[in-house]
Parts: C-alpha cells; structure tokens; sequence
C-alpha cells in the first residue's frame, strides 16, 4: 500500500510562461522564484465605505504561511539542482523549475532550445527530486509512494502536458509521480489573434510559433490537425484550467496585445482556448475542472499574484470535496407576443446567456464568475437546448445542459466548528433577442433583463449516518438570506463513493425557466 501520511501536501513544482525576447529571459533567471513570489496591492471598498488597500502577498508566501510549505534555497545553493546537498529537502517544498537558464547569456548558451526540451527537463527535475526527497530520513517517503503537483503558468502549462502526454519526451516513472496539474491563462488551444488568428508555424521570433497548432500537436504527441486541447495519457480530470476574462489591464506591447487577442480573453490567450478536455474511463468525453476570473493574463492584475487564483489552486490541490453544477432545463416559455407571432405560422429564433458566480462562505471574491459583460457567459441557442422541426414538441437534449461549476471545497477551512462547507451560486438566465422571421423583435424588450435570477445556497456538513457522510441542506437568499434550510434529497453517485440531489428551478413567469439545478458531490482525494 501506498505511503498517504503527507497527503495531501504534496511537493509543488512551479513552471513560468513564455519570456518572448532575450531582455525578458534576463530579467526571469534574475529572480530566484521566476514570478512565483510577485504579490500585488488592489483597492476595495470596506463595509464601512472607505477604501482600503487589500495586499496579496504572492502564491509562494501563502503557501509558506498558510500550509507550511517551504522553499529549497539554502546558504544561496538549490538544494534540489546540485548533485550533493549537505541538508535533506523537505516533502513539504516548492521547487522553481528554472527552464529559462539555459537561454541566458549569463548562465547558459544564449540560445533558447525548443520546448521538447524543456519537457524533457521537467521529467529529469521530477526524478531528481523524487531522489533528494526519498534520501532524506525525516520523509520517510519511498519512491514508490512520491508524488507532486505541478503549478504552471502560460506556456509552463504546454510544457506540463508535452512532458504528461508526449511518451517520447518523458519517462512513465515520472508522469506516474504527478497527482495533479493546475494551470494559469494557458493557451491549450494555442493562440488566435484577429489578424492572423492562430500564431503562424513559420513565426520562430521568440519561439512564438509554441503556440502554432500544428506545432503544438507535434510536441503534444497528437496527430497533426488533432484537436491540441485534448489530454491523452493523463486523467483530465486531474487537470484546472483557471481562466482570465480581463484583457484590459494586459498592457503588453502598450496594449496591442490585448486588442489582437480581443475581449473574449485575458489580453493574450482567448477564453475559448484555454481549457482542455479529455476522455474518461468509458470513452465519453470529459472537461477538465476549469474556474473564470476576471483578471488579465499577467501584470499588477494578473491572474497568478491573485487571491481568486490562490483559492482555486489551494482548493484543487488539497481540498477533499469536488462539487459540480449542471443546469437541466425542461422548458422556457415564450413572452405572450412571442408566442403568439409562432402560433401564427411565423419562424422564432431565441438565444439564451447564462451568468453564474460561485462564492465561498467566507471568502470575499468570486470562486468563478462567468458574466456577458466580461464576454465569458454561457450561450445556448433554443435549437440547441430543444433540436427538432419547428412547431413539434421538442424534449431538452441533456447533453448540452450547460454545466455552470466545479467547485472544491476543504472542510478544514470552514469557518464553522461542525466542518461544514458551504457556497452560494448566483444564477441568471438573461432575456434573449428574440427573431421572427429573421428580424429582431422588440417589443417590451427592456436590455439587460432576466427570465431567471436566483442566489441559491448550498451547505454540506459532515455527518456518518448520511449518504456517504454528508448530509446537504440548500435554500434560496429571498427566502432565508444566509442560510440553507431545506433538506436536500441525496441518492449514491460516482461509483458510490459520491451523491447526487437536485434543486427545482422554477420561473413560472412569460417568458421564464423551468428545470432543474443538478448538483454532483464526489471525494476529491
């Protein structure tokens, strides 16, 4: 059996993205930590109503303060890099995996080999650290029983999944080693601008040609013209895609960059290609865990130096409960007017966006929001939601039920003795624009309006007579503001390691939404 006595703290390897000029490589081998430790300083708005300066002190100093972790730097050598170490390395670390070294002027050739290296690298790191850690006695860890995460930023990302996916480019020693990859604003569909969509292959200036996909599906190991963000040889649901919605405050190139990549992105990578997906033990088709945050892709505003970014690292690395959401919808009724022009023989076409934010009882920023205007909500035509021939009794197709969260929560961190774990969803179905006969109708039409908008709120808490020991109680804020009172429904899920209830969803206004909130709770181990 395998050693689980550090579990799950596990040791974190760091990758940075993608130093596109020789000054900018310069400038990362200069810091110790690559960009892991830059924090930032926002402004918000105390309950008092003044404003006050709210610090993030970095990912790397939180996870030092806030789950013992700790660097691998001692007396200025990397205890990790040299062949012998005088002091042990300690499971509990961070490791800086310096990639870029090799491109220096000052530390090596100048020359930046191609990412094929660098993911042949990241495999030998993991081996070489899989011995240091197993050496030292207070670890107690053998090499059958170590593990790691990844933490990966932009291209730190591909790098991640050239060396998980491509066999050529690593051992199965040390893939099996890795528990889970979590990713930062990586482009894993490359990346489009509006000129010339995808990166040209033939644009080598600063290796930007990575992010070409048909360069990509050669160092990923896919078949040329596969799609590059599928996750072949590693669980895609081992994987998070945290993903930036602001492209405003990437001031890169004095905001060029930005405007090519548009507002449907984090000013570099588009939202549309910075998830993955894969295939699950019975062949279906799986998205890996993914949040939306409304920060730029790097910068004072960036997505890695945030507390939203923070909090879905942490939760996904070492939380114990992976909560989904599904919105099953039955039907949406048509405005009187509407209706009527489709009773007469007319065509009607209809368009819904859905909005959601997911906050955590006690954390002051969303887990995930996903909003029209930061261009990252959810559409679904009404043909997709109900295909068939128009004027027919159409049932709702539950394969493009749009699934709204993956959430992780960590009862350790409640802010209750019971352990319990609790979060709130914002939902809002916006009221579309409607077309008859191929032109817009506006009559009554008020922009902005909703045919659904609830905050619905979710409490599990630890209980041994329970489904699989949780017992779920949820509730609506209009109907008791702050806390679930009704006892959810729950039957075995997921093997039944997991549980499953659903939350009636009911607008029964013209137009509005009838159907069902489907909420999916597994171990998360």
């Amino acid at each position: 059996m395998p050693d689980t006595s550090h579990h799950p703290f596990h040791p974190i390897i760091y990758v940075r993205g993608f130093a596109g000029t020789q000054g900018e490589i310069e400038d990362t081998v200069a810091d110790p930590y690559m960009g892991f430790n830059i924090g930032s300083t926002k402004c918000r708005q105390a309950w008092t109503g003044e404003i006050k300066r709210y610090f993030f002190e970095s990912p790397l100093v939180r996870l030092m303060r806030d789950y013992d972790y700790n660097d691998v730097f001692v007396d200025g050598v990397d205890l990790v890099a040299v062949e012998q170490a005088q002091e042990g390395v300690a499971y509990r670390s961070i490791i800086i995996f310096r990639y870029y070294d090799e491109a220096s002027e000052d530390f090596g050739s100048g020359q930046t080999p191609p990412i094929e290296h660098f993911a042949r690298g990241l495999d030998t790191l993991i081996l070489r650290l899989r011995d240091k850690i197993c050496a030292n006695p207070k670890n107690g860890v053998t090499p059958e029983s170590f593990r790691v995460y990844l933490v990966a930023h932009s291209m730190g990302g591909l790098i991640c999944r050239a060396f998980l996916q491509n066999p050529k480019l690593g051992s199965a020693q040390a893939r099996a080693a890795v528990d889970k990859l979590f990713t930062y604003a990586t482009p894993h569909n490359g990346i489009d601008m509006r000129i010339v969509r995808n990166v040209p292959g033939w644009l080598s200036f600063g290796d930007a040609n990575n992010f070409n996909r048909e360069r990509m599906a050669s160092y990923l190991g896919l078949p040329a013209g596969d799609d590059v963000s599928i996750v072949r040889g590693f669980p895609p649901e081992r994987i998070f895609n945290l993903v930036g919605t602001n492209p405003r405050d990437y001031t890169v190139f004095g905001g060029i960059s930005a405007w090519g990549a548009g507002d449907a992105s984090d000013g570099l990578v588009r939202i549309e290609n910075a998830t993955t997906h894969g295939s699950d033990a019975d062949g279906e088709d799986v998205q890996s865990p993914r949040a939306f945050v409304h920060r730029s892709h790097s910068g004072h505003y960036g997505i890695v130096n945030s507390e939203e970014g923070y909090q879905n690292l942490t939760r996904f690395l070492f939380g114990v409960l992976r909560v989904d959401g599904i919105l099953d919808i039955d039907d949406i009724s048509l405005p009187v007017e509407v209706q009527k022009e489709l009773d007469a023989g007319r065509t009607v076409r209809a368009s819904y966006q859905i909005e959601l934010a997911v906050s955590i009882r006690g954390f002051h920023w969303h887990i995930t929001r996903r909003e029209v205007r930061e261009h990252s909500a959810i559409f679904r035509t009404y043909a997709e939601l109900f295909p068939g021939a128009d004027r027919t009794r159409r049932p709702p197709d539950r394969s493009r039920s749009p699934h709204l969260f993956s959430v992780f929560l960590d009862p350790r961190h409640s802010v209750k003795n019971s352990g319990a774990v609790s979060f709130a969803l914002d939902l809002k179905v916006l009221v579309p624009d409607y077309e008859v006969d191929g032109k817009l109708f506006l009559t009554r039409h008020y922009e902005g309006g909703y045919i659904l908008r609830d905050l619905i709120l979710v409490e599990a808490v630890p209980d041994g007579k329970a489904v699989n020991g949780w017992r779920i109680k949820y509730g609506f804020q209009g109907d008791n503001p702050g806390k679930p009172g009704l006892d959810a429904p729950t039957q075995p899920f997921d093997g039944n390691e997991g549980l499953a209830f659903e939350i009636p969803i009911t607008q029964r206004t013209r137009p509005g939404v009838q159907g069902r909130l489907r909420i999916e709770a597994r171990p998360w181990h």
